[in-house]
């Protein structure tokens, strides 16, 4: 079974960026449609972004031209470039295999002065 890893949230300023990675274990995740998620606190989880097999990406309206997601099949890695950060931007955030129940174990992200 595939496993997920996300790593780089933190803590960081309004206007700042950071950028999240999601490692997989299995090469065969360069065939898979990727997803980042997040949940703020007492929210549903909210689809942010996805990207494709052929690198095809799609975004939440909310993060539309502040947010790239991006993927390097050699490393098995997904990346979420976050820009301009908002305090609204709060949540934890979670890397899916889209279309199945395989998803990552979460990285907090946390946007305040």
């Amino acid at each position: 079974q595939v496993q997920l890893v996300e790593s780089g949230g933190g803590l960081v300023q309004p206007g700042g960026s950071l950028r999240l990675s999601c490692a997989a274990s299995a090469s065969d995740f360069r065939f898979s449609t990727m997803a980042w998620y997040r949940q703020a606190p007492g929210k549903q989880r909210e689809l942010v972004a996805t990207i494709n097999s052929g690198s095809y990406t799609n975004y939440a309206d909310s993060v539309k031209g502040r947010f790239t997601i991006s993927r390097d099949n050699a490393k098995n890695t997904v990346y979420l470039q976050m820009n301009r950060l908002k305090p609204e931007d709060t949540a934890v955030y979670f890397c899916r295999v889209q279309g199945t129940a395989i998803w990552g174990q979460g990285t907090q992200v946390t946007v305040s002065s």
